[in-house]
């Protein structure tokens, strides 16, 4: 049976990307080793692992939390992780819009703050026209 710190490590460093992972490891202090074993055991090799959520599902679920938490350093990780997961820039959007509903407009104008920011920092365009801009609206038709 596979070892699911093993199994956790290796979706970590898909999800997140190598040179993040390594980074928390070489910060792995005597005092915060038990935590990193125990979110790379759980979180990534017990819960990111199961069948019942693709990877993308997963992203909107934790991108929603984060932002309702106000977990803004967790969010802008998630952020990068969502686009490795293959959510768009367009469906990040829809992400943070839906929550502000939910979660309220001011944690949705800071979720999108720091989702630009990422973005910006990352090199990732724009998907798309906002609708409406382009004169064919899908929700109406067009204009």
């Amino acid at each position: 049976m596979p070892d699911p710190y093993d199994d956790g490590m290796r979706v970590r460093r898909e999800v997140l990307g190598e040179a993040h992972v390594d980074r928390a490891e070489a910060r792995k202090t005597t005092f915060t080793e038990d935590f990193q074993e125990f979110i790379t055991r759980y979180a990534w090799g017990s819960v990111w692992t199961r069948p019942g959520l693709d990877r993308r599902m997963r992203s909107v679920a934790v991108l929603t939390a984060t932002l309702a938490h106000g977990h803004w350093d967790e969010f802008a990780m998630h952020v990068r992780a969502a686009l490795t997961n293959g959510l768009t820039v367009d469906e990040i959007r829809e992400v943070i819009l839906q929550s502000a509903v939910y979660c309220g407009v001011p944690v949705a104008n800071h979720g999108f703050a720091v989702a630009q920011r990422v973005l910006e920092d990352q090199h990732v365009p724009e998907e798309g026209p906002v609708p409406g801009e382009d004169g064919d609206d899908e929700r109406t038709g067009g204009a």
